[in-house]
């Protein structure tokens, strides 16, 4: 699923060329390297943990959606991708509607602050793009995987517009199709919802988003302060059209890792891996 391959057959024939020369085994249905036969049980584990947690992610896609300005909902981050431990988080990938995500972000963070004690576990809101603009401009194998691995939960005309013009990521992973979940589609907002666009539509609400998105920056530039400029402009992301709230930088730490394991196996095995 995850091969650049349109042959499956011919992928097959690698596999079993690969497994011949060492390089991978076969345990227990799967291709591993190294040896390494704990990451099947933790794999195995993190499937049936994210089976579990999803009824959950759900519900909490739903209420994400009943605030203002908000488009749409994807589960994003590692139970997207079918994987869950009870260290991580639930992840989710927001849309908003034009000229009003700094405040749809803002009420979303002060409800997380103030009702869950800023716990993010189940609640993690930390990419938000606005409807006006929905290229992901950081093209690369990382941002493809995340993008095509979304699982809309609301708002799916809406997902169906930023997968069109997001068609870069096919050339990546063409093999994978966003999972459809089934699920009750028709989200009423808070009355304080309707209220607050009702306000916010109005002068007023040009003022708080430059406001919120002002005040946030400045936050995060001194918090962050210990960043590179150019890792700052990709893990904290903001504009008037993305939020990206990813200090740890993960999409750096993931490539290098990446481009080191493929440097090793080029190297240790004298082949060409990609």
């Amino acid at each position: 699923m995850f091969s650049k391959s349109n042959d499956a057959i011919a992928l097959q024939k690698e596999l079993v060329k690969l497994k011949s020369l060492n390089i991978v085994k076969e345990y227990n249905g799967y291709f591993i390297y190294n040896n390494d036969e704990t990451i099947v049980t933790k794999r195995t584990k993190g499937n049936a943990h994210a089976k579990n947690i999803m009824p959950k992610a759900l519900k909490q896609a739903q209420f994400i959606s009943k605030f203002p300005y908000i488009e749409s909902v994807s589960i994003s981050g590692a139970l997207s991708k079918g994987c869950y431990d009870n260290d991580g988080d639930i992840d989710f990938f927001i849309i908003t509607k034009p000229n009003r995500l700094w405040i749809a972000r803002t009420l979303l963070i002060l409800f997380k602050k103030v009702f869950l004690l800023n716990s993010k576990k189940y609640f993690c809101v930390n990419y938000f793009i606005s409807k006006n603009d929905l290229e992901i401009k950081e093209k690369n194998l990382f941002t493809a995987t995340e993008l095509r691995t979304l699982i809309p939960i609301t708002g799916k005309a809406v997902f169906s517009k930023f997968l069109k013009q997001n068609t870069w990521a096919h050339s990546y992973l063409p093999n994978i199709n966003n999972q459809q979940v089934e699920v009750d589609t028709t989200i009423k907002p808070f009355i304080i919802s309707k209220f607050i666009e009702y306000i916010c539509n109005k002068k007023i609400g040009n003022r708080l988003e430059n406001h919120f998105k002002n005040l946030t920056l400045k936050r995060w530039e001194s918090k962050f302060k210990n960043i590179d400029k150019k890792e700052f402009e990709i893990a904290l992301k903001s504009t008037e059209t993305v939020s990206k709230h990813h200090p740890q930088n993960f999409q750096k730490k993931v490539m290098d890792a990446f481009n080191a394991k493929k440097a090793e196996i080029e190297t240790t095995h004298h082949i060409n891996a990609f």
